[in-house]
């Protein structure tokens, strides 16, 4: 009897015709230096490969191994994915560059994991486990970016967080682009509610340190590797070396 599935790597099992079998998955972060963001990201590509196969990590930003480094090496094509909840400068311009320098134009990049109905809803998770009620004042905290498009995907990620928890979200950024945060939970406190800063992070580090320092009633987890978040991964990857996919952006030059 013939067993239609492929070993990919550590016992991973995909079906013949899965073409994820013929590309590497790479998971690209910013990096950080605190060692708990650093696992956390650790912890979603590993739940990620116990799904498809061998995910690797790389970081564009602080610490190594950078993209380039990682994809040069790969004996198959890379499909790299963005672990970026929004399509800023990095996502635009460094990891294009990166791609380019490893010589790789058989190289795959997908969208962004942001915005997505499936990062609200692990953010409504981690509102309600940081003490959220209905009725509270919410933030939204963003990294932030010079890039304005990329801002504007943080305010459609908060107009899909209002549609889980049925009232308005403020935005607030941590860096670069404004309103800072610390003005967002003014303007929030102006309601005579509790404020609950939602973080839209990926994974601890510098950034989320900052939110419990603006005297916020509370401040969410970052999401984290959550289910829905390994599923978004491997849906970019689907989508991205989809044969049915019109658009040639995803493939790098």
């Amino acid at each position: 009897m013939r067993d239609d599935t492929f070993v990919t790597g550590d016992d991973v099992r995909l079906p013949y015709g899965d073409r994820l079998r013929d590309v590497s998955p790479v998971l690209v972060a910013h990096g950080t230096r605190t060692p708990h963001g650093v696992s956390v990201i650790a912890e979603i590509a590993e739940a990620v490969g116990r799904r498809i196969g061998v995910t690797r990590t790389a970081f564009v930003d602080v610490l190594g191994p950078t993209p380039s480094e990682v994809i040069a090496d790969l004996d198959k094509p890379a499909v790299l994915v963005p672990a970026f909840l929004a399509s800023g400068y990095h996502v635009r311009k460094d990891i294009p560059e990166h791609v380019a320098l490893a010589g790789r134009p058989d190289t795959v990049v997908t969208r962004a994991l942001g915005p997505d109905p499936a990062i609200a809803a692990v953010a409504r998770l981690r509102l309600a486990e940081a003490g959220w009620e209905p009725g509270d004042a919410v933030v939204l905290a963003a990294a932030g970016s010079s890039d304005e498009s990329a801002c504007g995907q943080v305010y459609l990620a908060a107009r899909q967080l209002e549609s889980l928890i049925g009232g308005r979200v403020e935005v607030g950024f941590i860096a670069t682009a404004q309103p800072s945060v610390p003005e967002a939970i003014e303007r929030a406190r102006r309601t005579g509610r509790r404020v609950v800063v939602a973080s839209h992070l990926l994974a601890p580090g510098l950034f989320h340190q900052r939110l419990q320092t603006y005297g916020a009633d509370a401040v969410a987890a970052p999401l984290g590797p959550d289910p829905r978040i390994v599923d978004l991964i491997i849906t970019r990857m689907r989508a991205a070396i989809s044969p049915y996919r019109r658009s040639p952006v995803a493939r790098t030059a």
